[in-house]
Parts: structure tokens; sequence; C-alpha cells
């Protein structure tokens, strides 16, 4: 969902292409306006290996940048205009996050490699590209304008800043490729989460090599983990079925939500924190309530589900499946 035009929703497919789609009205049954599509590619020889494999809104709504599997980021107009194209990546591109400013993004590989674009200016440039990680880079995220946290398969956490040359922080511990890595609100704290079942939180300013706290209670990978608003509680999704909820002060498991049957590929806090969205394979989304860990909605489509997304108002829920179909789902109805 677009942050500040907040009626537009973005998604991106294996068919090479992302498409930017105007709600028609406050519910789901006003449908839709109109979509724009965003081809990354020409024709169908030209499509190959352009699966868009991730996206995301610049903070200001105004941009909206793609990475796809032919190593290419692309950055578009709101209004469906092609404004940067960026090479640089050997490999597929698996991340990609915008810096708070909006001045820099930043881009993680299978070729190894993270590369920090500068998109200021009428070309993008790179800024920096970061050769630290054995094997490909899974996940990035900014901490703030200039320093950023990067995953890798090779099973190492590593925290880099534009304009130096070694990483400021080596984080190893997790014994299989980490998947994910988030900083909570403040930029203070890092989540990580691998395929060894473990979520780990790091508190690089205490200059501790070693993790605040070690959630190892998953019995299978984990594939992502989310901040609540307040950076006080995290949210692991895992292949085990299950979602838990931590407390990040204590260490302690708030809540362990079971109701899935089916690998966890995403979870989402609405923006109030007050609710929780998990999507699983085979279609189930369930909506949750954070204070007691009650599950208080569900929708089943067809197909997995990849990625679930709350609007800002938290009025409605977007939910992507392996079918070729977005769902959006009211949530107050």
């Amino acid at each position: 969902w677009n942050p500040v035009f907040t009626d537009l929703l973005a998604t991106g497919s294996g068919d090479a292409s992302a498409r930017i789609w105007k709600m028609g009205g406050t519910k789901a049954k006003d449908g839709k306006d109109r979509s724009r599509l965003l081809p990354h590619g020409t024709d169908a020889s030209d499509k190959k290996n352009k699966d868009v494999t991730t996206l995301e809104w610049s903070s200001n709504g105004e941009l909206l940048a793609t990475g796809s599997y032919d190593g290419v980021a692309r950055v578009w107009s709101r209004t469906g205009a092609i404004v940067h194209t960026l090479r640089g990546h050997l490999g597929p591109i698996f991340s990609l996050k915008w810096n708070k400013r909006g001045n820099f993004l930043l881009s993680g590989s299978y070729d190894k490699t993270t590369i920090v674009w500068d998109v200021s200016g009428q070309t993008g440039v790179i800024k920096q590209q970061f050769h630290h990680h054995t094997a490909p880079a899974l996940d990035v995220d900014w901490k703030d304008d200039l320093t950023f946290a990067s995953c890798s398969t090779d099973k190492t956490v590593l925290i880099c800043r534009v304009g130096s040359d070694r990483p400021l922080f080596h984080l190893t511990g997790h014994k299989d490729e980490v998947n994910a890595v988030k900083w909570d609100p403040t930029g203070t704290l890092l989540a990580s989460c691998s395929d060894d079942s473990t979520a780990k939180v790091w508190d690089i300013s205490s200059g501790l090599s070693q993790p605040l706290h070690d959630f190892a209670s998953h019995s299978k990978e984990i594939y992502t983990v989310k901040w609540n608003p307040t950076g006080r509680m995290l949210a692991t999704a895992s292949f085990d079925g299950s979602v838990r909820l931590w407390n990040v002060e204590n260490g302690s498991c708030i809540s362990v939500l079971s109701r899935h049957r089916d690998s966890v590929y995403s979870v989402a806090f609405s923006p109030s924190g007050n609710y929780l969205a998990s999507g699983s394979l085979a279609g189930q989304l369930y909506i949750w309530r954070v204070s007691d860990g009650q599950h208080i909605k569900n929708f089943r489509g067809r197909g997995d589900i990849f990625e679930v997304a709350w609007n800002k108002e938290e009025t409605r829920i977007a939910a992507c499946f392996s079918s070729n179909v977005v769902n959006v789902i009211d949530f107050n109805s």
C-alpha cells in the first residue's frame, strides 16, 4: 500500500510485471478504478528472467522501486512512468529498500553484493557497492539514512555504512542461512531470522557481538520477522505453521498463534499495532488480536499466500496469491 496516496496498491508478479492499482472507493465492493502496468520486458522472449521479486514505495509515496530476477532495479513514478533503470548487479535482486530521506535505494542480490544507489539526480548511479558477503544477500534494511544491515545464505548479518569500506559489525551466531533482517522503529535493535529455526535480536549500541535475545522455540525455518509499531514486540513466522509474538524487553514469548496448518510466509502488524495478519501456504489468511492472541477473522483464497499488507487507515488488508490473484479484504465488515 502506498503510505501517502493510500488508495494505491502496488503488486509485483512472476509474469515480468508490476502493477499499481487504484481502489474504486473505501470498500472492497467498490472495486478498483484502474491499474497501471509496469512492464519489465518488451515481448515474450524479453520477459524471461524478469520476475518481480521485491518492491517498495518511497516514504513520500511518489516513487515505487521494483527489483527483478534479471538483476535490474527500476524506479517508477506513482503514475507508472519509468524514472530510473539501475544496472549493476550480476544476479537476481532479492531485496530493495528506500532510506527515509529518499535519496538512496539499497539492493541485495544473488551476486553476493549489496548496492547503495544514489537516485537523487536525473540518473541513478551506484554510490557504493559492498562485496563483504560470501554467498547471496537475501535481505537488506536501513538503520538510518546512511547505515544498513544485510543478511545472507553465508549465515552472517553485516552492518555497513555508506562511505565506509569495511563492515561496522559482523554478526555471527546463526547456524544456517539468514532469511530476513529488520530494524526496530527507533533503529536501535536489529532482528534476524534463519533456516536454523531461530530468531535473534541484536543490540549493536552495546558493542556486544552476542545477541541480546535468542528465540529458539520454533521447530522449523523462520521465514520472516516483523516489529510492532512501538518496537517492544517482535513477530516471527515459521514453516512450522506458527506465528510467535515476543516481548523484546525481557525476551519472553507472549503468544503462540497456531491455527495455520502450513508454512507461514508473511505477517504484518496493523498500523495501530492492535492486530496482526498472517498468511500461509494453502491460501489461509488469519487476523489476530494482539492483546490476547485471539483469532478474530479469517479468509481463504486459491493458491499460496506470499505476502499480506495493511493499508494506512487499518481498514483493509491485501493478500497476494500464487494463483495470480490479489485479494483486498475489508477489515471492518
